[in-house]
């Protein structure tokens, strides 16, 4: 670590402080209106998009006149590719431009963008202007680029306006472009992909009137079209439907438009990328690699217990199935449970050993089944859970903490061989399985053998962590570790909240806080921004709102109108700021049990702990959609110290209360 450290001093990256908003807040979009400032041009950026049966990284550009530019990278998760492993989705680029194609009174014309809206999908509209004795003849192209919700396709939908006086003759294309992969390098042999204009045509166009055209890409296998003609304008429609339907549950109404905006936009990214395998539904992370597949961490740990607050069933179905693939796994020997499941369940990868993956699994089965609130999915889950928690016992070494290979860093900075991770992820465990296993009815002694192992393990948590680290009075990550590390924000996260003070102080230093947020090591510029989104989570259940909300503020303004745009993502340098799903997810909880406190206690109970800032006067929640109910959870301030909490419920009684600021509520709806 000492050389790591010596050259990452050395090492420079263009930190600096955010740049204006590029992006700006529309009542249903994002928008760059390119007319408002192109000294901001060149431009480029990639953006992800799913559905069922694919995903599109969209890499796209704007050059110093304002002309746009696409290269599509298609992943088909289904589609797989030899050898079968975690990145063996069929994956391709195309950079197809049909719009480059059309004519004009039989010329070429070329598009100045005027504005590119981003809303789970992407519009971008060009305008092309002439002037002369006659008039002014002028075209304008609005596109519409999405993936189906469905198919193995994506599709691009297009309207070609005539804005001028004069009227145009337009000439569409018809293209068709069709290939076989080699059939040698796939699972199901050869796969075909076609890319197809629909609505092309020679078309006379009066002042005022428009027309239609669309291109779909698909794929399948073998020779045989089994996708079939595909609507672009249903398709449109559907995956508008989707997108609508998360805006109807868990909406979010505080006095920062940017955190509320991004929440929103997480909800998207955390939602769309779930993927209907043969092994049934699975959220992937996405980023041109891994697809189809299951992570203890990305799944178990991060956003499967957020689905149950956004009331998405697919979302549901997905966290429920990534449980049952990890049942497949427990055994009597208690030997370790597989990082991933891969291939639409078909094979594991285990290659970084134990990561700690039974705690993150008993973590994320408890909270998920507790706000679920499902009595028969919690007790098919049970036996799970049980497992996992004995497993991380047996693990347990003479100082009272749980033992891991790795972390989920999975080696890439040194954990040590017990981590502060895993020991908090099973701290957390055993206190949601004590509450779970009371609303299933499971012995007291086992309950109380659970809620002794969680006190004991508080214990050895402060004695073998609790260290003074680079002058913070925090915790060291793992014995023998000198530096500070993100990773000091977990026991905030559950509770743990001995060293909070000095942990937050730590966190949010000149020594690991950046314009992109938290470092993952003290001294080393790399991020990863599920660190930084559980830092937020923690300080702020912690009870430091006025140190987080500002932070948070700022991150989601860079994350949702910087050059990068609109999620959270995976990390720098790695990945390329891959917008990985999940991180997403975590995003969403810094709001449910953060900002709003939320700690499930049973089927139809939890604690609320809200952290107002003090510059902030209310926060709401509306149509959260965990425990069996659909309900709203309103805050106001009544005065410097003290909140107004109303629990409504669409389907009962309106509860109130008055607290002050950081006391809990023991909720029963």
């Amino acid at each position: 670590m000492k050389n790591i450290l010596c050259i990452a001093v050395a090492a420079t990256m263009a930190f600096g402080s955010a740049a204006a908003d590029r992006w700006q807040i529309k009542p249903d979009s994002l928008v760059i209106n390119i007319n408002a400032d192109e000294t901001q041009l060149p431009h480029a950026d990639h953006v992800e998009m799913s559905g069922e049966k694919m995903a599109v990284v969209l890499y796209w550009s704007l050059d110093s006149d304002a002309v746009f530019g696409l290269n599509r990278a298609l992943v088909f998760p289904m589609l797989r590719t030899i050898p079968n492993n975690t990145h063996a989705s069929l994956m391709l680029h195309n950079d197809l431009d049909p719009v480059s194609m059309i004519r004009v009174n039989n010329k070429a014309v070329k598009l100045k963008t005027r504005n590119i809206e981003i809303n789970g999908m992407m519009n971008v509209v060009g305008i092309n202007t002439a002037t002369d004795s006659r008039g002014t003849t002028s075209i304008e192209v609005c596109r519409r680029i999405f993936p189906t919700m469905g198919a193995p396709a994506m599709a691009e939908l297009y309207t070609v306006s005539n804005i001028g006086t004069l009227p145009f003759n337009l000439l569409i294309p018809k293209i068709s472009q069709s290939y076989a992969t080699d059939a040698a390098r796939g699972v199901q042999g050869s796969y075909t992909v076609t890319a197809e204009t629909y609505g092309d045509g020679s078309f006379n166009l009066n002042p005022g009137e428009s027309v239609d055209f669309s291109l779909v890409i698909k794929a399948y296998p073998g020779k045989d079209d089994s996708v079939g003609i595909l609507s672009a304008t249903e398709e449109l429609e559907k995956r508008k439907t989707f997108i609508d339907s998360l805006d109807e549950n868990l909406i979010l109404n505080t006095p920062d438009d940017v955190i509320d905006a991004e929440f929103r936009y997480a909800k998207i990214r955390g939602s769309e990328s779930i993927y209907k395998t043969k092994g049934g539904y699975m959220h992937g992370p996405g980023g041109e690699s891994y697809y189809a597949a299951l992570w203890c961490n990305d799944q178990a740990e991060y956003i499967n217990p957020f689905f149950p607050f956004l009331g998405y069933n697919i979302g549901n179905e997905s966290a429920l199935n990534c449980f049952r693939h990890y049942s497949r796994f427990i055994n009597d020997e208690y030997k370790p449970i597989p990082s991933s499941i891969i291939a639409e369940g078909d094979d594991i990868w285990n290659g970084a050993g134990d990561r700690g993956d039974a705690a993150m699994l008993a973590y994320g089965a408890s909270r998920y089944a507790l706000a679920r609130g499902d009595k028969a999915e919690a007790e098919e889950l049970w036996t799970l859970i049980e497992w996992c928690l004995e497993y991380c016992r047996r693990k347990l070494n003479a100082d009272g903490v749980v033992l891991s290979d790795h972390d989920e860093l999975e080696g890439r900075f040194p954990a040590g061989n017990a981590n502060l991770c895993t020991a908090s992820l099973y701290y957390d465990a055993l206190i949601s399985a004590h509450y779970l296993g009371k609303e299933l009815g499971k012995p007291s002694g086992q309950l109380a053998a659970y809620s002794r192992q969680a006190k004991d393990l508080r214990k050895a948590i402060e004695r073998y962590f609790g260290r003074d680290i680079q002058g913070y009075a925090t915790y060291r990550y793992y014995d023998g570790n000198d530096v500070l590390r993100s990773w000091i924000c977990i026991p905030l996260v559950m509770g743990i909240n001995e060293r909070a003070d000095q942990t937050v102080k730590a966190l949010f230093s000149p020594e690991m806080y950046t314009d992109d947020g938290v470092l993952t090591c003290q001294g080393y510029p790399v991020f990863w921004d599920r660190a930084t989104l559980y830092t937020l989570r923690g300080a702020l259940y912690a009870g430091y709102p006025d140190e987080v909300i500002p932070r948070l503020s700022d991150y989601s303004r860079r994350r949702l109108l910087g050059d990068h745009v609109p999620y959270p993502v995976e990390a720098w340098p790695e990945g390329s700021q891959r917008h990985l799903s999940a991180e997403s997810g975590l995003y969403c909880r810094i709001i449910t049990e953060g900002l709003f406190g939320i700690r499930p206690t049973g089927f139809k109970s939890f604690e609320l702990k809200p952290e107002l800032p003090a510059g902030w006067n209310f926060a709401e929640l509306k149509h959260v959609r965990a425990f069996g109910s659909d309900f709203d959870i309103l805050i106001s301030r009544a005065s410097s110290d003290i909140l107004k909490v109303s629990i409504i419920n669409h389907n009962g009684r309106t509860q109130k209360f008055s607290i002050r600021q950081g006391e809990s509520i023991k909720v029963k709806l």
